[in-house]
């Protein structure tokens, strides 16, 4: 079903170690508005989607999140590769070295781990699509908040990207409502759900 180009969907090439933008960047790998929830979410509401677009799209974005969930990931390991233990230990990265050592692991910047709490799949399809629009607003904040503590061009302008990705999926998600909207409003349809 997916072909794996094996190049990240935008390059990461981060030269100089900053364990404090590793701790906050985690978020996007493992945190409640990160890449991985957003992957696994589209994936599983795919299935409720009543027409091939919506399918189309969720499968798509879920994908691209799965790229994204990489570069975030590729970010932190750049990050913290090259960084001293007093560096680590400054960073308040201390307890995450002790369980996880230099490796990603999914959790938020607070260091909760990531939990599948995180998503929803609730089976109506406009009520999905409108929880996955709320969710890549969420992104898009938490990749402001990133930019505002952000002072290394190598790690700006990866964020900006990830952020700009945000808002065409809001967009596309938006465009997938209007046809599952259009789909359920039109009369001549033949379902075997009841009529809402």
């Amino acid at each position: 079903m997916w072909i794996y180009d094996k190049k990240l969907e935008y390059p990461v090439k981060i030269t100089k170690p900053d364990p404090r933008m590793a701790k906050v960047i985690i978020s996007q790998y493992g945190g409640p508005d990160g890449e991985l929830a957003a992957s696994i979410r589209y994936l599983s509401q795919r299935f409720a989607m009543v027409t091939p677009q919506a399918k189309a799209t969720l499968n798509d974005i879920g994908t691209e999140e799965l790229a994204h969930l990489e570069m975030v990931g590729t970010m932190v390991k750049q990050l913290t590769d090259s960084a001293s233990m007093e560096e680590i230990e400054k960073a308040g990265l201390a307890p995450y070295y002790v369980d996880h050592d230099r490796g990603i692991y999914p959790q938020s910047a607070a260091g909760a781990p990531f939990t599948a709490a995180y998503i929803q799949s609730k089976g109506d399809p406009i009520t999905d699509l409108y929880e996955d629009m709320a969710a890549e607003q969420k992104a898009r904040s938490t990749y402001d908040y990133l930019l505002q503590l952000a002072d290394d061009p190598d790690v700006i302008a990866p964020l900006r990207f990830l952020r700009e990705r945000e808002v065409v999926h809001f967009q596309r998600f938006g465009e997938a409502l209007r046809i599952v909207q259009d789909h359920l409003g039109n009369k001549k349809r033949f379902s075997s759900k009841p009529q809402r």
